[in-house]
């Protein structure tokens, strides 16, 4: 089960090795943690004989180049750029929106957005266009959110009616896994690779309206530990069969009383650094998944000034640092989202991963030219910042190297 998220672990570990391109750091990662160097040859320790002739193993075995970093190695830095974007496509049909991000910009992800009832035989035809319009040896990551209840994308024939998070809470965590892993092959024969889920929020009970999460049911139960082996176990389900995971919305959304994606100035004034609430996302990160999004609720008690997306606190120092996720960070919506709107759409690509983040995620597909513009402005001017799209642009090639995509 565990063999894809070892795989983007480890290369990721790897991203200090820097390919012999300019923009590199040799002495950390763009999230800020310690460059890995091997010390010991591929057949143990060095000699210690006082006639040495040959220099020590660290410093005549280069690492091994993997496949990623062949293709980053080749990419322009619009084609690096375009990596980090996921912009949307109607579940029915593919949007010229979505072609110009993918054949203009590089955009190297796509979410499918939408209720469909087509049924999977037809999603199946969308995503085979989403696919051939993608570069020749580098494939798209296509996602959808298929949570279950109210949020399920994806319906019709050859898909299960999903139940609500709430009533899966209430499954045995095995049984939920099975059911998980069958949701998942149905999302695989359409031909989506990511899904936008588990939901890891944590509303309490009685907690009141909570517009994003709890009025939905999109909760696993209303205590950490239940959101914890529920939500776990859908991940692992959908790992199981071959679609990656994500787990939302870090650090949680479980205690606001806005929707970030209809509401502006929705804020948290109870999570904390080393919140009980966390705990599930703490799991989540332990097991190996490979895709955290993040929220964009502002949270006082951690950072009063940015919304969670655009703080270098919570995305580098907590999510990277404290809890030590080295794999895909989403960002939610940056597109048409009202907690948003006061920023520039070039800025919320800009600030996303300046904070930390790996992947800016949009709803509406023509915001890709302003978006990559943005981003390319700044990494010519910064770099610190392109150094870091470039470790960037690698850490998803390694994720799309290990679900085959490459």
């Amino acid at each position: 089960m565990r063999s894809f998220a070892l795989a983007v672990v480890a290369a990721t570990l790897g991203l200090s090795a820097c390919l012999g391109l300019s923009a590199c750091s040799s002495s950390t990662h763009g999230d800020g943690s310690a460059s890995q160097t091997p010390t010991h040859s591929a057949t143990g320790t060095p000699s210690h004989s006082a006639s040495r002739t040959t220099p020590p193993p660290s410093s005549s075995t280069p690492p091994p180049t993997s496949t990623a970093q062949t293709v980053l190695a080749a990419m322009t830095e619009n084609e690096r750029i375009g990596q980090l974007f996921m912009v949307d496509c109607p579940t029915t049909s593919v949007a010229d929106a979505t072609v110009t991000a993918i054949k203009t910009y590089h955009v190297g992800s796509v979410i499918l957005d939408g209720t469909s009832q087509a049924g999977l035989a037809a999603t199946q035809a969308v995503t085979a266009g989403l696919r051939a319009l993608a570069p020749h040896g580098v494939g798209l990551f296509i996602s959808t959110d298929q949570e279950g209840g109210l949020v399920q994308r994806l319906q019709g024939s050859g898909f299960d009616q999903i139940p609500s998070a709430v009533d899966q809470g209430a499954v045995d965590p095995a049984q939920l896994r099975a059911e998980a892993a069958g949701w998942g092959a149905q999302l695989r024969a359409a031909g989506v690779n990511v899904n936008l889920a588990p939901v890891l929020d944590t509303v309490p009970a009685g907690f009141g309206p909570n517009p994003p999460i709890g009025d939905l049911d999109r909760e696993y139960g209303h205590d950490p530990a239940t959101v914890t082996s529920h939500g776990i176990a859908v991940a692992q389900g959908m790992l199981q069969a071959h679609v990656d995971p994500t787990v939302k919305h870090f650090p949680g959304l479980g205690r606001v009383t806005g929707n970030t994606d209809t509401t502006s100035g929705v804020t948290d004034d109870v999570t904390t650094r080393h919140d009980p609430y966390l705990a599930p996302f703490g799991a989540a990160v332990r097991d190996g998944f490979p895709f955290v999004m993040m929220s964009t609720a502002i949270y006082t008690k951690i950072d009063p000034n940015n919304p969670a997306a655009f703080s270098p606190t919570i995305v580098t120092s907590m999510l990277r640092g404290d809890l030590g996720f080295r794999g895909v960070i989403v960002s939610d919506d940056l597109g048409n989202a009202a907690q948003v709107s006061n920023y520039s759409i070039g800025a919320r690509a800009v600030k996303f991963l300046d904070a930390g983040g790996t992947m800016v995620l949009t709803v509406d597909a023509t915001q890709a030219a302003a978006m990559t513009a943005a981003v390319a402005a700044k990494a010519q001017s910064d770099p610190a910042f392109r150094a870091k799209i470039d470790q960037d642009a690698l850490l998803v090639l390694q994720a799309k190297q290990a679900r085959g995509l490459l």
